[in-house]
């Protein structure tokens, strides 16, 4: 579907109200969209779905999933909260995973960075650089 210029602008100036300390608030984001629902302004749905990208984008950039092959301690637990939060600059939420077919090592995904250093990434390395 094909989103106007003013459509896209007016999302971005509705998401913009939503982020409150640096974090997106989500009483704001539901009280937008019930109120661009309710109104229905010109290109209501265009706006909607630019809003609901920017909105989905700033949550995924806002969590991090890590992946293990097996649990980790709580100890690694918060050290590697720490060591993402200082390197993205902001408080991330952990989701940690258990992934028995990385055989070892970790995986970490931040919105589009992934980061993977398990057994299973460095055979399928090896496997392609030998072939």
């Amino acid at each position: 579907m094909k989103i106007t210029k003013e459509a896209r602008r007016t999302s971005r100036q509705l998401f913009r109200a939503c982020i409150a300390g640096g974090k997106l608030d989500e009483p704001r984001v539901r009280t937008v969209v019930n109120t661009v629902a309710k109104n229905k302004p010109r290109g209501y749905i265009g706006i909607l779905d630019a809003f609901s990208r920017l909105v989905s984008n700033e949550v995924d950039r806002q969590r991090a999933l890590v992946e293990s092959a097996t649990a980790l301690t709580p100890a690694t637990q918060t050290e590697l909260q720490a060591s993402l939060s200082k390197k993205y600059g902001r408080t991330l939420n952990l989701e940690f995973k258990v992934q028995p077919e990385l055989l070892g090592g970790i995986r970490v995904k931040v919105g589009s960075d992934v980061w993977d250093g398990s057994v299973k990434a460095r055979l399928e390395a090896l496997k392609a650089s030998l072939s």
